[in-house]
């Protein structure tokens, strides 16, 4: 299996694993000081990683070309979807939002296939059609509870699509250090969320809940995004959106390990779903001959077919390794996803 396919499972699970955690830690808090929580932590614990790892502040290696495209998803996905989506939830029945919830998904690729011309054949469009319809049909109110008012359910969308543009623009600055990509958006979106809650007169769990809160976070929010983004690295932006929207089933799954929650039929027919989706998406090979233009980036890497350089330092030979390398214009044929040396044009 790709490692990049496991990097967006992962993610998923982690996310998934997040709200039943919650619910054993047993917090009593608004789920809008929950989310500024969470994301708080998934923040705090990037960026104190990341300063260890590079044992202090190091330059994160973003190109001047880049930054727009990293200033634009921290405000989408950081400030406007958390925002959209608490003023949504407070006009909307959590069952409803739960569904529309689905929409970040289909939006996310929608967006890739259309605006950023990102390849899409009849097996992903028919995987993701599988693996969203697993996410409704698990999230679909089992009462007659009914939609009261549109401007809720308008705003949970709204939410939807500003985290489909914030996928979407992180995926251009993929091949960048993850952890100072999923970190920052961690901190900007925990320090909206906790100021929303804390304005709407909303208090912090007690001190005994707060660290293991954060931790939560860390994990849930932090390390998923982190495995979210190298996913982008190698899948491209619907394929990583299909297999990461497979949280809400990973989720029901720990509940049910966890809390001992009753497994019902909704449960395994979504599992079905899902997993006919995710078949198809590891069955896919697309393959055909394309042209790399040239192009200068840092990222990990191994001296593979796009890799031919040489190194302006002395090499222990040491792969996969890191620092800025310049991309020759080659033409060749071989099975590739829409990673980061494959955003061509069909």
């Amino acid at each position: 299996m790709n490692k990049s396919v496991l990097y967006a499972l992962g993610a998923a699970a982690l996310f998934g694993a997040s709200t039943p955690l919650a619910k054993v830690l047993g917090l009593n808090v608004s789920p809008v000081l929950l989310a500024g929580l969470l994301y708080l932590g998934s923040g705090l614990g990037l960026t104190v990683t990341r300063l260890i790892r590079d044992r202090g502040w190091q330059p994160v290696g973003l190109t001047l070309s880049e930054w727009p495209w990293l200033i634009g998803a921290i405000a989408f996905g950081g400030v406007l979807g958390p925002v959209s989506l608490m003023f949504g939830l407070t006009l909307t029945s959590a069952t409803t939002a739960s569904l529309l919830l689905n929409l970040e998904a289909v939006l996310t690729a929608l967006l890739a296939w259309m605006v950023f011309k990102e390849n899409a054949d009849r097996r992903i469009v028919a995987g993701m059609i599988a693996i969203v319809a697993g996410g409704v049909l698990l999230g679909w109110p089992q009462t007659s509870a009914q939609i009261h008012g549109w401007v809720g359910p308008v705003a949970v969308v709204i939410a939807c699509f500003c985290w489909a543009i914030d996928n979407n623009l992180t995926r251009k600055v993929s091949a960048s250090d993850a952890l100072f990509i999923a970190g920052i958006k961690g901190l900007v979106a925990g320090v909206v969320n906790c100021a929303i809650g804390i304005a709407l007169g909303m208090h912090l769990p007690e001190l005994s809940l707060l660290g293991p809160t954060l931790l939560v976070g860390f994990l849930g929010y932090g390390v998923s995004l982190v495995l979210f983004v190298l996913a982008l690295r190698g899948l491209g932006t619907a394929r990583t959106g299909a297999y990461f929207s497979t949280a809400p089933f990973l989720g029901a799954a720990i509940s049910i390990l966890l809390l001992g929650e009753a497994v019902t039929w909704v449960f395994w027919v979504a599992a079905g779903l899902m997993g006919v989706g995710v078949w198809i998406h590891l069955t896919e090979s697309h393959s055909h001959e394309h042209q790399h233009d040239p192009q200068t980036h840092d990222h990990p890497h191994i001296h593979d077919a796009h890799h031919q350089h040489e190194h302006a330092f002395e090499w222990d030979g040491t792969e996969p390794h890191s620092h800025l390398h310049d991309h020759a214009p080659i033409k060749h044929s071989h099975p590739h996803f829409p990673d980061i040396h494959h955003r061509h044009q069909h």
